[in-house]
């Protein structure tokens, strides 16, 4: 009795936070609880190993399992594989970025600008040299079966907090076919027809993808993906400029026998949660979206989104991902400078 109502009360706990999602500039974090029925998560993207890097602490701070990559872990748009690799170094000896390194379980996938080329598929050149100094970054041994495999899909397993955790991450570079560029001058570029049979994953990664979602076994599945996925309303890079691909992908989920799909997503240099109640799935799908650990645009405004849920922000930020396991639930939180605290949001499965 004693234990079910203090499930109760976290529950509710986290609920009221559920309609106070917008939080002011001076909303700061209250201390880390350490808590053995919590797993804490880290996912960020789009940092600029020359630029200045004030998350890095706020982040430590939060003493997080795990840091999630969510691709641009670097800027270097280079055939020069001397110069990629000089620009891993100088972010994997960063200090703050070090200090994180020796705390905490660090994964991810990687975008264009660590690719080699802005906005690259499976045209750039050195893809293969890059593959390596990616993994070299992300510190693969030797000989992980990455090394020898074309592209960097692959999952992770995280077990702790009384539960199971897998990450799925894709690779939407190595294989991605050409995009449809705009003629329009105030867009980038256009979504191919919905007949067009180019690829973003390539059949392999796909059948490779419908197989890690057979695995019923855990409690959530996180799908890393580099681009947005539910957010179809821009003209950059984004799954909707394959409407094709992004049918194939709803049907991979609606089919899919893993618990509790959420997918995370960078690039775009802002942080949103878009949501989709009409995935097909028993539960909301969502698209958390957190980009800009060094550099945004916060004077430009963000695009209109029927599926954005609350307002997102163009300042810099990371994602807080929180798991209860007793009452299902998960807190995403926006964070910035300082560890302001922009966005909450809470989602029970």
């Amino acid at each position: 009795m004693r234990n079910s109502l203090l499930v109760l009360l976290l529950v509710c706990g986290f609920l009221s936070c559920k309609n106070k999602e917008v939080k002011t500039a001076n909303s700061q974090s209250e201390p880390q609880q350490v808590v053995n029925d919590t797993l804490v998560f880290v996912f960020a993207s789009c940092n600029d190993q020359e630029r200045k890097q004030p998350l890095w602490n706020p982040i430590i701070n939060h003493k997080p399992e795990l840091f999630v990559w969510g691709g641009d872990n670097i800027y270097s748009d280079t055939e020069d594989m001397a110069k990629m690799k000089a620009d891993y170094n100088m972010q994997f000896n960063q200090p703050d970025y070090a200090r994180l390194r020796q705390q905490t379980k660090i994964i991810g996938t990687w975008d264009d600008h660590d690719y080699g080329q802005n906005d690259a598929g499976v045209e750039y050149v050195k893809k293969q040299e890059a593959q390596q100094l990616f993994l070299d970054f992300m510190e693969f041994p030797e000989d992980h079966y990455l090394r020898e495999q074309e592209g960097i899909y692959y999952s992770y397993v995280h077990t702790a907090a009384a539960m199971s955790v897998k990450f799925v991450f894709l690779d939407t570079r190595y294989f991605r076919d050409p995009l449809s560029k705009s003629e329009d001058s105030d867009k980038r570029y256009d979504p191919w027809p919905a007949e067009h049979e180019g690829s973003l994953l390539g059949p392999e990664q796909w059948t490779w993808l419908q197989k890690e979602l057979e695995d019923d076994a855990h409690d959530y599945t996180f799908i890393v993906s580099s681009i947005q996925f539910l957010n179809d309303y821009h003209y950059w890079e984004k799954w909707g400029n394959f409407p094709a691909e992004m049918s194939r992908m709803y049907e991979v989920l609606q089919n899919a026998k893993a618990k509790n799909i959420v997918i995370l997503s960078g690039d775009r240099h802002q942080a949103e949660m878009s949501k989709n109640d009409q995935a097909g799935l028993d539960y909301p799908l969502l698209d958390f979206t957190t980009s800009g650990l060094t550099h945004t645009w916060p004077d430009t405004p963000l695009e209109q989104s029927p599926l954005r849920w609350g307002e997102g922000t163009k300042q810099l930020n990371f994602g807080l991902i929180k798991i209860h396991k007793p009452s299902n639930t998960v807190i995403f939180e926006i964070r910035g400078e300082d560890d302001v605290l922009y966005e909450r949001f809470v989602q029970t499965y």
